[in-house]
């Protein structure tokens, strides 16, 4: 899992720049979806939803600060436990989760610094670099080794878990890299590795925030108050943003070489997902933070080892919340009430599956209250003045806007009934508000039940009481 990363940046999806080859390739001996969708456009209540096959409005964590008030049934974790896997992180944790709910925990990472005393004196001074970059873009190569990168330093962890794992008993490892989110920083090889003459073009800049108007218009705002002219760095930022992506594939390389030379390649199920998206310098944006464009809610999504057969599958909408059943459906384990993902084992290994359900995708984004307004400055959790911010704030996360995908067509809706329409075919910057446009009326009328009933499905099974839950094989909605 990478933390941050853009569905659209690798030469498999069809970026013009080869970031990733060895995921690529390995990816081809699976199923690459490309319409994978995050449940959530920020770290913690994407996480949780890996974990536990639930949207944000059922285990009600809506905020990256919110973690310990997951509502939940059993969850991966519990599930492999009572498998009998071994249980292996190494990363980034941002979750509900504890390090005794592991067997080993090389954590947390997180974006400038790594667990506590694990480093060496060279990686602590490295450390110390990244936090005094303050979550900025670095113009020269990071003057430390790759030794000192986390991505190298996670896969050394988790490679000691599984070489210390009986060879009698299967393991899950969840690497779970920080990068390419920022600060946004590299060494050579990499720095140098994709030039910002060469990254392509933003497909819009920063008039397309003041278009877009919101949440877009008030981060631009803070940003350039908070580092004028940051926008200048775009090319730069994307640049970095490439070699860092190239270095996790490195690390990737790595790791899968040595299960190759321990005999545990060709048993291992290999899933590949991100949190979320990275606006990479559109709409005049880096990070994340307002709206939920494609550059934020799609996200890599892959399944490639036993019983997979390979396929690039352009046309069913999947989403984070759909990993957990399927790993379930992988086991032959029942999946546990609560959780409101779908398995994708049968479309993974072969088997025929209703295609219309999968024939839209659903997303939400905000933690409730009301939206604020582009002139409004709430107190926030750091000071208006300085260089110091975080995109994810009460204005930006203000709200509660849910989204609909179905085929070119994008649909949002927010607490105060305003809509947005978007056809990605045409407008795939999503700055053609279409809601209001009559010729496209039965467009909105049947998007919108298609919304209602995903907002019906999203409703909690938990708890369960004494009434007899009806289930339908694989999670599916009875199609």
């Amino acid at each position: 899992m990478t933390d941050q990363q853009r569905a659209d940046w690798t030469a498999a999806s069809g970026f013009p720049l080869d970031t990733m080859p060895f995921l690529d390739g390995r990816m081809d001996t699976g199923v690459q979806f490309r319409r994978a969708y995050t449940t959530s456009p920020l770290c913690v209540p994407a996480r949780i939803s890996l974990l536990t096959g639930r949207y944000p409005s059922a285990h009600r964590v809506r905020q990256n600060s919110a973690a310990e008030h997951v509502l939940r049934g059993a969850d991966l974790v519990d599930v492999l436990r009572d498998a009998g896997y071994a249980l292996h992180l190494a990363g980034k944790t941002h979750f509900h989760r504890k390090p005794a709910d592991f067997d080993t925990f090389a954590a947390p990472y997180w974006h400038n610094r790594g667990p506590a005393g694990a480093a060496t004196p060279e990686q602590a001074t490295f450390e110390e670099w990244l936090t005094a970059l303050d979550h900025s873009v670095s113009h020269e190569p990071t003057p430390f080794p790759l030794e000192c990168q986390f991505p190298h330093r996670i896969v050394t962890d988790a490679i000691d878990a599984i070489d210390g794992t009986p060879a009698d008993r299967p393991f899950f490892t969840w690497l779970s890299f920080p990068e390419p989110h920022n600060p946004y920083q590299v060494p050579e090889p990499y720095f140098s590795l994709f030039g910002p003459d060469q990254v392509p073009d933003r497909r819009a800049g920063p008039d397309a925030a003041v278009r877009k108007g919101g949440t877009y218009t008030w981060l631009r705002r803070l940003t350039e108050e908070k580092r004028p002219g940051y926008d200048a760095e775009w090319r730069r930022y994307r640049a970095n943003y490439c070699g860092m992506l190239r270095l996790i594939d490195d690390q990737l390389r790595r790791f899968f070489t040595h299960l190759r030379e321990i005999g545990r390649d060709g048993d291992t199920l290999v899933f590949f997902v991100a949190d979320h998206g990275d606006y990479a310098g559109d709409y005049g944006l880096q990070r994340k933070g307002a709206g939920m464009p494609e550059c934020l809610m799609r996200i890599p999504f892959a399944v490639a080892g036993p019983g997979v057969r390979p396929m690039a599958n352009i046309t069913d909408f999947v989403s984070l919340a759909d990993l957990f059943p399927t790993v379930c459906d992988a086991l032959d384990v029942e999946i546990p009430p609560g959780v409101q993902g779908r398995s994708l084992w049968p479309m993974l290994t072969g088997e025929p599956y209703p295609a219309e359900e999968f024939a839209s995708g659903y997303g939400e984004r905000g933690f409730g209250g009301l939206s604020y307004a582009v002139d409004e400055r709430p107190p926030l959790h750091f000071p208006y003045e300085g260089r110091t911010f975080d995109e994810l704030n009460t204005v930006t996360q203000a709200g509660t806007t849910v989204m609909l995908r179905r085929a070119r067509w994008k649909l949002l809706l927010d607490e105060r009934g305003a809509g947005e329409l978007y056809d990605l075919d045409a407008d795939p910057a999503e700055l053609d508000n279409r809601y209001d446009d009559p010729a496209v009326a039965g467009v909105r009328a049947d998007l919108t039940t298609d919304l209602a009933r995903w907002m019906i499905r999203v409703r909690d099974d938990l708890p369960q009481a004494v009434y007899t839950l009806k289930r339908s094989p694989h999670n599916w909605s009875g199609a």
